[in-house]
């Protein structure tokens, strides 16, 4: 009985292990899209300073370009949610 016992709290503690390690690397990929947007923000502003006649292409890129990075953020999310909840 007591060797179940000690199976059972390594067991937990494994699980336990897989959650935090899940919350970091969600944590790590939101900081990473995080950045990543906000440096094609700025990317954007420094390229319709130097040609403000293509505003309209350069918006329409970043906004792609940013959708895109986000929705790779809330994968990592969703990945994660799942494995906190469901292992």
């Amino acid at each position: 009985m007591a060797t179940v016992m000690v199976l059972l709290m390594e067991v937990a503690g494994v699980l336990s292990l897989a959650k935090m390690g899940a919350a970091f690397a969600a944590s790590i990929a939101v900081c990473g899209a995080a950045i990543g947007i906000s440096r094609i923000g700025g990317q954007a502003l420094d390229s319709l300073a130097r040609q403000p006649e293509t505003a309209g292409d350069v918006r329409s890129n970043m906004i792609v370009s940013a959708a895109l990075i986000e929705g790779l953020a809330f994968f990592a999310i969703i990945a994660a949610v799942l494995v906190m909840f469901l292992v």
